[in-house]
């Protein structure tokens, strides 16, 4: 329909603007609301993830989709030119940041221990890891627009805060990981558990690999190619999607009253059909993206392009191929968590009920 304001991971125009920030300060209340309403007075530092995650997410909606309407489906930006990008990306990377990252690390920081059945390794590194990851995250968006027209010392600050952002991201993985001390074992048999570690693998593998891309010198090879598309669904798939599987294995029968999910054997088969789709995607696209950027730069010696652009193209083939299998292994992992979700749903199995009179003796 062309109702776009075009800006990337915000297209929606203003009336739709307007009501996604109704819906997350509806949002916002129930949350506090639930805060307020706890029978302990400590908040345990998911929380503060959680609740950093709602508040930044919606300053950065209001701030980038600041829009002068001239009709009732089409407006646009108040920002001119250059600082309407370093606006867009400064929105786009946070937008990931505290979306796709804090909220998932208050994720971790529940799930971890309790499928685990051990503390937080350091509850201390946790603090440290929230306001470390907090303030160095905001600075980094300008990465995203190396050799524009955005100003030059702009450009080296992200990269700079980028590069700072690898210790605080690699506190929480590490954090987290040591969390399993003593309890190691546990991943021989708990499908539940290796998803849920194998996901900090991956934030932690993700995190190293986003301030190296923001190095000036490797951005000029990497951006634009398909290794931010790697790099992307190593968090996506790897981070995200893996946390959020082990969760949702997690809670599922605590939700509907059962024992346990219908089959561990399918959760196991799950999670190496996940794996290996992941592993298959991103070095798929790694493969692809340096080669394309290696192509894309060559000259000859009178200055002209060595490959033209359809060549590139030609040569990625593969690795498409490759992504493509890497994508049906994550179908068909989904599809068989859909099933064991909805046979546990229907089993007649309940968990058992604690005996009332020996509580009380």
């Amino acid at each position: 329909m062309g109702l776009t304001s075009s800006k990337e991971y915000a297209e929606l125009e203003w009336p739709i603007d307007i009501l996604l920030t109704l819906v997350w300060v509806a949002y916002l209340v129930v949350f506090v609301g639930t805060v307020r309403n706890r029978k302990t007075s400590h908040i345990y530092v998911g929380n503060w993830f959680f609740l950093a995650f709602i508040l930044v997410v919606a300053v950065l909606h209001i701030v980038n989709s600041a829009a002068v309407p001239i009709s009732m489906w089409k407006s646009y930006s108040v920002y001119p030119g250059a600082i309407d990008a370093m606006v867009q990306w400064w929105y786009g990377h946070n937008a990931v940041g505290f979306f796709l990252t804090a909220g998932f690390l208050g994720m971790m920081y529940y799930f971890v221990p309790k499928q685990s059945g051990r503390p937080i390794y350091s509850y201390r590194l946790s603090i440290v890891h929230f306001w470390a990851l907090i303030a160095t995250y905001i600075w980094a968006g300008g990465h995203h627009l190396h050799y524009t027209a955005l100003p030059d010392w702009t450009q080296s600050v992200a990269m700079v805060m980028s590069l700072i952002l690898l210790a605080p991201s690699w506190g929480g993985m590490i954090n987290g990981m040591m969390t399993l001390s003593g309890a190691w074992h546990k991943l021989r048999t708990d499908p539940i558990l290796r998803f849920l570690v194998v996901s900090l693998s991956f934030y932690g593998m993700s995190t190293f690999e986003g301030p190296m891309m923001a190095i000036k010198t490797v951005n000029a090879l990497s951006h634009f190619t398909d290794w931010t598309v790697g790099h992307v669904h190593a968090g996506a798939l790897g981070w995200v999607a893996m946390i959020s599987i082990g969760a949702t294995y997690h809670m599922v029968p605590k939700v509907f009253g059962k024992a346990q999910m219908y089959s561990t054997n399918l959760i196991n088969l799950h999670f190496w059909l996940a794996t290996a789709g992941t592993v298959l995607y991103i070095c798929a696209m790694w493969v692809n993206g340096i080669l394309q950027g290696l192509m894309w730069r060559a000259v000859n010696a009178d200055g002209t392009l060595t490959y033209s652009f359809v060549e590139a193209l030609e040569a990625s083939h593969p690795g498409y191929f490759v992504r493509w299998l890497g994508g049906c292994l994550w179908v068909t992992g989904m599809l068989i968590m859909a099933y064991n979700v909805w046979r546990t749903v229907r089993s007649e199995e309940h968990a058992a009920q604690p005996d009332t009179k020996t509580q009380a003796a």
